[in-house]
């Protein structure tokens, strides 16, 4: 795909944040003034763009009515959350949708896995549509994920010690706190114990066809939403419409996915 994404807007913003930088020193009075916006507006537009890009860009191209198309004659609307291919008169449409996964089999008992397995099966048979669903896994780094769930144990600890200290502490906010704590502590647990921290990265995969372009996006945005609600009663996930640069992504790991952990781990934050 062309790299119109969220770095050509921020290669864009910090440019104009150079030139900003340049008249600042370069020249005087008024001109230098003005140099200084344009050095603070490139780099607030570039730090926009890089940490909230998939919502900045479909409204830019959205308004203005900008279509991304590549090579391969691939084509994304100005809404970039579809991609579309002409192949021999037909236009065939495709919806991503991220999976967000909260709880780890690793962490079930037997019974719950084996419960979990028939809500699988429920949920591909509830499916209309022909559906790809990706899992990307890999064992996650141990000092790292430690760090991260102490972090996250201590301000869940916080949190409830500040409710319980209340005058009237709200009984259903302690609750979640309490186990909001526990999971954490598990999780801890289970890394002192050795068991290796696993992570996945989830994905879900729709396409429609017709003979109209209007269609066939149509019919994938539907089957989009189907499947969204569908996946998210029968595995208790959340399901997402991935956009821009997310979309992307997940089109690109459908051919090549990234080869290391921290490449992974870096495309997703």
């Amino acid at each position: 795909m062309p790299e119109t994404g969220s770095k050509m807007y921020v290669y864009g913003c910090l440019a104009i944040g150079l030139f900003g930088i340049v008249l600042a020193f370069v020249l005087q009075s008024v001109f230098a003034l003005i140099g200084g916006l344009f050095a603070g507006l490139g780099c607030l537009f570039g730090f926009l763009f890089w940490k909230y890009g998939y919502i900045l860009i479909p409204l830019i191209t959205q308004r203005t009515n900008i279509i991304m198309m590549s090579e391969e004659g691939y084509e994304i609307p100005p809404s970039q959350d579809v991609i579309v291919k002409n192949a021999n008169g037909v236009f065939y449409a495709s919806c991503f949708m991220g999976i967000k996964i909260f709880e780890s089999a690793t962490e079930k008992t037997a019974e719950e896995n084996i419960s979990y397995g028939q809500f699988f099966e429920r949920a591909i048979s509830n499916l209309k549509y022909v559906t790809k669903i990706s899992y990307l896994l890999y064992v996650e780094d141990i000092a790292e994920k430690r760090k991260t769930i102490e972090t996250k144990r201590a301000e869940a600890q916080l949190r409830l010690a500040r409710e319980r200290d209340k005058a009237q502490p709200d009984v259903l906010k302690i609750d979640k706190f309490e186990r909001e704590a526990a999971v954490w502590d598990n999780q801890l647990t289970r890394l002192i114990k050795g068991v290796k921290p696993m992570g996945v990265v989830a994905f879900a995969m729709t396409t429609a066809a017709d003979i109209s372009k209007e269609a066939a996006v149509a019919k994938a945005k539907a089957q989009c939403s189907e499947i969204k609600t569908v996946l998210a009663n029968s595995l208790n996930v959340e399901v997402v419409t991935l956009t821009a640069d997310e979309m992307l992504k997940c089109f690109e790991w459908e051919r090549f996915y990234p080869a290391t952990v921290q490449e992974l781990e870096e495309s997703v934050v």
